[in-house]
């Protein structure tokens, strides 16, 4: 498909709605005319603006006047969402917004205008359906809460463990299946170690406040109960924990959890694990390359609830390929009667660097990807979970969003400062983001540490020297 903009270069708002529409669809984006059998032109002529989509044997062409340049990029989306809208017969329910973080714009917009405006200006200028607008606004809510809670010299930090026992084929992290990286994994746990402890010895001397740990990936208990110990212990001895109320460790992967690695998790002070079925559909997690079935997860969630783990998430993916509306169904069904304390619903996004973007045979529609989440939000809902946190992915199916349910005062801190940017993380691991935040404004830096495990072993010093920038930064503030 080519995408034509004439007049104007609002390139990425427009392709990026064009891709609202069609996620699997291939876009070259130019900005002069030329010809093809699958083409959205969008012009701008003095004050006069126009969209004429061209689709096989079928034409649209919708025009309109903007009496001011500023209202330019939101009038040209309009008119492309209506005209894409209507040659699709497909209404996406997002409607303009195409950005990660929806939440985080009604909460500018409550604060610049008071609610009921929000809600307004999401409804009629974004075209936003009320439902959505809802979610957004109860997502808010909840967040707010949870942001009150930080304080001007708060900050989180964050453990990246980029290992895995397969690959997903869905997955488009910076993770390494141990098959093929497993010499790199002990070098790794001491290299890390010695971030860990840099990173402490930064946040001690800038006298910054931690109030949530999180070790993600990958699926860090890919490592044994040992390694995880030692890099426990070294944030045990690295930070002051005494303001830390939140810490959690992704389990993800139900065949990476055994006994004694919950064990050491709970010793050590954990608060909060993960346990990810994707699904409780055996024949689709075959097909994504999951190496567990359903029994091991629940045998998983079963054994971590034994060792004493009261607050334990579960992420579910709709529009994985092969499930069904009834299947998805049957598997919040089991969520229900499981009854864990969080429960996250992705929406499926076609990564390019994930092996499926290559093969989409067999993946579920936009549409049907819609009937799931919204089945997620009924059935969520009537079991007394509340939606606390929420974002977005470019080409997810539907242009849909994932958002974390928890029962109420279960909400995960992490998740919210993470997403709303606002404090600081300090981040340690391969393909880990230093997000460094002015308390006194929207300012927001970041420091890339080295993508992969191989990189980050061999430079880790290049690397110390990259976090110098962290003191900096806030000498300067």
């Amino acid at each position: 498909m080519v995408l034509v903009n004439l007049g104007h270069t609002f390139n990425y708002e427009t392709e990026n709605l064009c891709r609202v529409f069609f996620p699997l669809e291939k876009i070259e984006t130019v900005n002069e005319d030329k010809i093809s059998d699958r083409k959205v032109l969008t012009e701008k002529k003095g004050n006069g603006i126009s969209v004429k989509i061209s689709f096989d044997n079928e034409e649209k062409f919708l025009s309109a006047i903007c009496e001011d340049d500023a209202d330019f990029e939101l009038e040209i989306a309009t008119l492309l969402f209506k005209g894409l809208t209507e040659i699709t017969s497909y209404t996406p329910q997002w409607g303009l917004l195409t950005g990660v973080r929806p939440s985080k714009l009604m909460l500018g917009l409550i604060e610049e205008m008071g609610e009921e405006k929000a809600k307004k200006y999401f409804t009629e200028k974004l075209l936003v359906s009320d439902k959505k607008t809802a979610l957004a606004m109860s997502v808010a809510e909840c967040e707010e809460k949870i942001i009150s809670r930080s304080h001007r010299n708060s900050f989180s930090l964050y453990i990246s463990i980029p290992f895995c026992p397969t690959r997903c084929s869905y997955c488009s992290f910076v993770s390494h299946s141990i098959e093929k990286t497993k010499k790199l994994m002990a070098p790794y746990v001491e290299n890390l170690i010695e971030e860990i402890k840099l990173t402490g010895e930064i946040a001690k001397d800038l006298g910054l406040r931690l109030e949530t740990v999180y070790f993600g990936g990958g699926t860090p208990t890919t490592l044994t109960a040992e390694q995880l110990e030692k890099l426990l212990c070294a944030v045990e001895e690295s930070f002051d924990l005494s303001t830390c109320f939140e810490y959690t460790v992704e389990a993800g992967r139900p065949d990476t959890v055994t006994r004694e690695k919950l064990e050491v998790l709970k010793k050590k002070g954990v608060t909060r694990i993960s346990i990810n079925p994707q699904t409780f559909n055996d024949k689709v997690l075959e097909n994504i390359g999951r190496k567990h079935t359903s029994e091991e997860t629940l045998n998983a969630f079963h054994l971590a609830r034994e060792v004493g783990f009261d607050n334990i998430n579960m992420d579910l993916i709709a529009g994985l390929s092969g499930d069904t509306l009834e299947s998805f169904s049957e598997t919040l069904d089991i969520i229900n009667k499981l009854d864990p304390e969080n429960v996250t619903v992705h929406t499926l996004a076609l990564k390019r660097s994930s092996t499926l973007a290559g093969d989409t045979t067999g993946l579920s529609s936009g549409r049907l990807a819609n009937e799931m989440i919204n089945l997620s939000h009924e059935k969520l809902s009537s079991d007394n979970y509340i939606p606390y946190y929420m974002y977005r992915q470019s080409k997810s199916l539907g242009n849909l969003e994932n958002v974390g349910w928890c029962k109420k005062g279960k909400e995960c801190a992490y998740n919210i400062f993470m997403m709303e940017e606002c404090h600081t993380i300090l981040s340690c691991g391969a393909g880990a983001v230093t997000k460094l935040k002015d308390p006194d404004s929207n300012v927001i830096e970041r420091i890339f540490n080295f993508k992969y495990p191989y990189e980050y072993n061999d430079r880790l010093h290049e690397l110390f020297d990259r976090k110098k920038r962290i003191k900096e930064f806030y000498s300067e503030r």
